[in-house]
């Protein structure tokens, strides 16, 4: 990492889901199939129905986030109806209300004239997409924005809680008058969208920043990498001296939360991203090895050498950035306001065999991964580690 905005634009991109637009998440699983999407399988745990059941619009809804929302709003007994542009993934949920439309357009035709108990936002990166259906849907009851810790604009607070700094309107507009690329604007599209939802609907705003989103059917590859590499087995290139931190919040937790805050007619901002506890990066890579039978090893190779031989953090070495005094509080941000609201963790190891069991049956179908050091590169910095 050069400098900071190097590093904003880089894991703002990263935030994105790394330009990917919208994500297929059941590639490869039979009939376009959610099961286990916040833990409402066939073969999971029976769901408690809502008190009061609710009629959740869902803005997106088939993408990664999207379909954890659903099925367990689903599960509680909610009506769900999705308004999308009907190309993602539109065999999901049939017996779904589904209305079609543009954000980008805007073409919102379709929602005009109706009223929802509540609004749940997941797909929105433009703050003026979040303008355009705010303006629409401000008399429906409650509007929940799915923002992200990119909205801050100083990684370098260790414990930054939802009142740290984050980009200003200013920033906005000068992000849009700069016409500053995807990752880049990122953070500013993020923030500026808070302000119009809370601005739009006051006490009955929400605002949700997850960090690094992670679990089955996410096609980034942001966390996907680990499994899928220690799977593998061998002498397993890892980043940095073994002392830097890793966050990560499961996709089907992270779906639960935003229907619990609703249906708690919660208000306000949460970061969300866990686990609960600190967890150091080798507490992440052992705890993903004891899902395998594989033989492996790790080599901690250390972050000067990584950069001398051009290894990208994030991408090449996911849940991972070069430790700087910019840095350090990147993957140390306090989510106590959430795990107080009613954010849980499920344990590492069902997140990690889930993710792998969920690649694995993708068989050979499945697209190489996006992110993580190609075999060969790995095998020659270790060998290059190891003769320095």
């Amino acid at each position: 990492m050069a400098n900071r905005r190097e590093f904003l634009i880089t894991t703002a991109a990263a935030g994105a889901g790394l330009g990917l637009g919208g994500v297929p998440v059941a590639r490869g699983l039979p009939g376009g199939s959610t099961q286990g999407a916040g833990d409402v399988s066939p073969a999971g745990p029976p769901v408690a129905k809502a008190p009061r059941a609710l009629r959740i619009l869902m803005l997106g809804g088939t993408g990664f986030l999207g379909p954890a929302e659903v099925e367990y709003a689903k599960a509680r007994g909610h009506t769900v109806t999705l308004f999308n542009r009907g190309r993602t993934n539109a065999d999901l949920f049939p017996g779904v209300e589904k209305l079609v439309g543009d954000r980008a357009e805007p073409d919102l035709d379709a929602l005009k004239g109706r009223r929802w108990d509540v609004v749940m936002d997941t797909s929105a990166s433009i703050a003026t997409w979040v303008r355009d259906t705010a303006d629409v849907l401000r008399d429906s009851g409650r509007y929940l924005f799915v923002s992200s810790l990119s909205a801050h604009t100083d990684n370098s607070i260790l414990g930054q809680d939802e009142d740290g700094p984050v980009f200003t309107h200013e920033d906005y507009l000068e992000a849009v008058a700069s016409n500053a690329g995807r990752g880049a604007a990122y953070g500013p599209n993020k923030a500026e969208a808070e302000r119009i939802v809370h601005d739009t609907f006051g006490d009955r705003g929400l605002v949700v920043r997850p960090g690094l989103i992670v679990g089955p059917r996410d096609n980034s590859d942001r966390f996907t990498y680990w499994p899928v590499r220690v799977d593998r087995g061998g002498e397993v290139l890892a980043p940095g001296d073994g002392t830097d931190m890793a966050q990560i919040v499961d996709v089907r937790d992270l779906g639960i939360f935003l229907v619990h805050l609703v249906e708690q007619e919660a208000s306000g901002t949460y970061n969300a991203v866990g686990p609960s506890s600190p967890m150091s990066l080798p507490e992440m890579l052992y705890g993903v090895r004891a899902v395998t039978s594989s033989d492996v090893s790790f080599t901690w190779v250390d972050a000067d050498f990584l950069r001398e031989h051009d290894v990208g953090s994030w991408i090449e070495m996911p849940v991972w950035v070069y430790p700087s005094h910019e840095t350090r509080g990147f993957m140390d941000w306090d989510c106590s306001k959430a795990i107080a609201a009613g954010l849980t963790f499920r344990p590492l190891a069902d997140t990690a065999r889930d993710t792998l069991t969920w690649w694995k049956e993708r068989g050979d179908d499945a697209p190489p991964l996006r992110t993580g050091l190609a075999p060969e590169k790995e095998a020659a910095i270790l060998a290059a580690w190891k003769a320095r």
